[in-house]
């Protein structure tokens, strides 16, 4: 299943990641990916790049060869209050800011904790899109954050590479969280979490599930670069001039 857009990759920023900004450019020009997001790890992960690499991502060009990169982060969502380690310097510079869980920055404990640490980030109005909510390490609410994203106008992910590299155990959760998004009329999207150029645009799993629980394709912000941009314009995100091209 193709989709012209991505919303979350690492750089060798991330130093558990292996490809270049322009690899990911090549990559994307080769497999017609019109718009892609670059999403290092927030910087309270142990490896993640430095508070500067967010802040300088202005210098990155709006477009290359046809493609549209987007400066974003995958934040880490920090405590039960929802706090992300993205400050507001930070997020001014960004086009998209994702958050999720992950181990080093906050521990598993418990369900009702992760559903209120993840309904607390949304809540905040500092998120955009929740990565991998479908994490077995991470069991949450599914029905309260499908509503909470709902309320919040979040968009939640359907993670590929949970299928395939980390997060084993996830296709039962992410299922669930797909049924219930198309019940209760949430915005879902899909990520790549390529940690390798060559991965980006690979929604082979996660896109058979959103076809086998029957999500509507029209609310998917993957199905075209206006459709994830409105959603972030919708959201405060201001308008970039140089993606007026994308339809």
């Amino acid at each position: 299943m193709f989709f012209p857009v991505d919303v979350h990759s690492h750089t060798l920023a991330s130093t558990h990641a292996y490809s270049t900004i322009h690899d990911y450019i090549q990559q994307a020009a080769e497999k017609g990916i019109q718009l892609f997001a670059t999403t290092d790890h927030g910087p309270q992960m142990a490896d993640a790049p430095h508070f500067w690499h967010f802040v300088n991502l202005r210098v990155l060009p709006r477009r290359v060869n046809g493609v549209g990169i987007l400066r974003g982060i995958e934040a880490n969502i920090c405590n039960v209050f929802g706090d992300i380690d993205c400050n507001d310097r930070l997020r001014e510079g960004l086009d998209i800011i994702l958050a999720g869980f992950h181990e080093p920055v906050f521990a598993p404990c418990d369900q009702e904790s992760h559903t209120r640490a993840m309904i607390n980030a949304m809540r905040s109005g500092k998120v955009d899109i929740i990565t991998h909510p479908g994490n077995p390490a991470f069991p949450i609410d599914i029905d309260a954050v499908v509503a909470a994203a709902v309320q919040y106008h979040v968009a939640l992910e359907v993670n590929n590479s949970s299928f395939s590299h980390s997060r084993r155990g996830s296709e039962a959760n992410c299922k669930a969280i797909v049924r219930a998004a198309a019940e209760q009329g949430a915005t879902l999207v899909l990520g790549s979490d390529a940690h390798i150029a060559f991965s980006l645009g690979d929604f082979q799993q996660a896109g058979a599930i959103i076809e086998a629980c029957g999500y509507p394709i029209e609310r998917l912000l993957n199905r075209s670069p206006r459709a994830l941009l409105a959603f972030l314009e919708r959201r405060g995100h201001a308008a970039i001039p140089e993606f007026a091209v994308f339809d």
